[in-house]
């Protein structure tokens, strides 16, 4: 059995095992880069990866939702799919969260589950799980590779489906004797994702739709994008002066420090905002696939047919009219899309001009600081990072009421800056903090936490430890799960049941890894702390305590009870 990696079959190999052939399949189709916890059930792939550390490094996760979470935000960075090895059983449902969240933020990402022997398949053996069955629900495409002649075929299509259309999650199970079988070598093609493109039709309505609009409005969000097509997406908007607005956790598409962006519509979303996208005559959405946190809960919008002239641009034709039904539904991609948008001069049929000057005041009024009850001000913590934060800088958030300061008050400079679960999954943004800092070694990575969203994934600091991924990781600590307790408060008043938390110290936990551990107690301490943190030359956390009664920018936790 020849032991050298190679992807050219012509080589002077008669056969390799499954795992070889994986790695080589995987190789081929350009990773460079993979998450996951060891298992027995495909240890003949990770001895193949022993053999090819130099081309494809393998990164060790301290639990399979932080691996899969890792991957997730990889897919997300790049725009090629993340990839995750896991073993079997509790490996591979322990990283479901990982497929949900890609599946609902449509991330590319392939899953690579260890599986049991062939032999003992349908007997209930230890940890058997029938995948495609299991993970219909939270993939693109599961399948099974009983044959180790074919892992280059499987391993092809898994590239190919995750990344066209509406991009997503794959997941391939590996049965263990398959990874020792021998088999020729294989050949591999590259992938390259099928896009669809717009039409010339397409393309003359949206014109004529756009220039009929006296209040027109635009929407970026979605996935599919790269630097250039946010770059051609703010020509097109410069160029015929619209107002431009993004979807849920879609921020980074459009400098936010422009004069023509106008804002997010995502949770908690400007009221200003709200009423200028209901009062628009023309709505080009352009990405996003227009869901239940963008619209409110399908309220900010009228299902199934808007107010608004809707033109619904998105790359999966089966999302379009899924819910809204649009006047003009285009199938393509913002790579694709974009492009002939920067060419597009449009003739108003209005004061386009006045209408995003206002529009955008607006949006400057909404992220002027706050105050909340307590001595740290969180508003004027945000007001500092939009400051004192390089452009490059990467913002990665889970799931909290925290993350709303974030959402309003942060303002996002660059494409490629945002990793957050438009899934809405706690413990996200540890791992992907972590993902991002080794994908991107030269930009600064800030994870934003709450104390219980931080504790969902805060082993996954030994894995920024282990491989030098020097994130800054704040932690803002009232002792609650602060979103919970806001709907608690609203709906069962001063009837508190489970939302209350014992944290550990976190800066002492923090240094039990190695990394600097900082606690700020009130606004002026957290620029010296966060100069610190971003010098340290290590993983850093910064623990913010936050008084239990700023429960949101907008309402305190007695407001809430009354």
């Amino acid at each position: 059995m020849g032991k050298a990696m190679s992807n050219n079959p012509s080589d002077n190999q008669t056969t390799i095992t499954g795992g070889q052939a994986l790695v080589e399949a995987l190789v081929a189709n350009g990773t460079s880069l993979a998450f996951g916890v060891p298992g027995e059930s495909y240890l003949a792939a990770l001895d193949a990866l022993h053999d090819t550390q130099d081309n494809l490094q393998f990164i060790t996760c301290r639990h399979e939702a932080g691996a899969a979470n890792m991957a997730e935000a990889h897919g997300k960075l790049t725009g090629q799919p993340g990839i995750c090895f896991v073993t079997r059983g509790p490996g591979a449902t322990h990283a479901t969260i990982g497929l949900h969240t890609a599946f609902q933020d449509s991330t590319p990402m392939i899953m690579l589950i260890g599986q049991v022997a062939s032999d003992q398949v349908e007997r209930e053996a230890f940890q058997e799980i029938d995948y495609r069955r299991f993970l219909s629900e939270v993939t693109k495409w599961t399948a099974e590779i009983n044959d180790a002649s074919r892992i280059a075929e499987y391993v092809g299509r898994a590239f190919r489906v995750a990344t066209s259309g509406r991009p997503g999650p794959v997941a391939l199970a590996l049965p263990e004797d398959m990874l020792t079988d021998l088999c020729p070598p294989q050949k591999s093609v590259p992938y390259t994702p099928a896009k669809a493109h717009p039409g010339a039709q397409d393309m003359a309505q949206l014109q004529t739709l756009l220039e009929n609009a006296e209040r027109p409005m635009v929407m970026l969000g979605g996935s599919g994008w790269d630097t250039a097509s946010a770059a051609n997406a703010q020509t097109f908007i410069e160029n015929n002066d619209l107002p431009v607005c993004v979807s849920f956790r879609c921020q980074d598409r459009f400098d936010n420090r422009h004069k023509n962006y106008v804002g997010d519509m995502g949770i908690g979303a400007n009221p200003a905002l709200i009423r200028r996208m209901q009062d628009a005559d023309v709505l080009l959405v352009l990405g996003p696939r227009l869901g239940e946190m963008t619209t409110g809960g399908y309220t900010r919008l009228t299902v199934p047919v808007p107010e608004q002239t809707l033109i619904h641009v998105h790359q999966g034709a089966e999302e379009l009219g899924r819910v809204y039904q649009p006047a003009l539904a285009i199938n393509a991609a913002p790579t694709t899309l974009a492009p002939l948008l920067a060419g597009l001069k449009l003739t108003p049929n209005g004061d386009w001009n006045t209408l995003t000057k206002e529009a955008r005041a607006e949006y400057l009024d909404w992220i002027t600081p706050v105050s909340n009850p307590g001595p740290v001000q969180l508003s004027e913590l945000y007001a500092h990072m939009r400051e004192a934060l390089p452009a490059n800088t990467i913002i990665c958030n889970g799931a909290g009421n925290y993350a709303a300061w974030l959402h309003r008050f942060y303002q996002y400079r660059q494409f490629g800056t945002q990793l957050a679960p438009t899934s809405g999954a706690m413990g996200y943004g540890v791992p992907a903090a972590v993902a991002a800092k080794i994908a991107r070694p030269e930009s600064p990575v800030i994870a934003f936490a709450g104390d219980g969203c931080f504790m969902m994934s805060v082993m996954e600091l030994a894995t920024a430890a282990r491989y030098n991924a020097n994130v800054v990781f704040l932690v803002f600590n009232n002792s609650m799960l602060g979103t919970i307790r806001m709907h608690q408060e609203r709906e069962y008043p001063e009837r508190v049941s489970g939302t209350d938390l014992t944290n550990p110290d976190f800066v002492t936990l923090a240094q039990s890894f190695g990394a600097l551990g900082l606690r700020v107690e009130n606004t002026e301490e957290f620029a010296p702390a966060l100069d610190r943190a971003l010098a340290a030359g290590t993983p850093a956390l910064i623990e913010i305590i936050v008084d239990p009664e700023a429960i949101s920018p907008t309402a305190t936790l007695s407001d809430l009870k009354k």
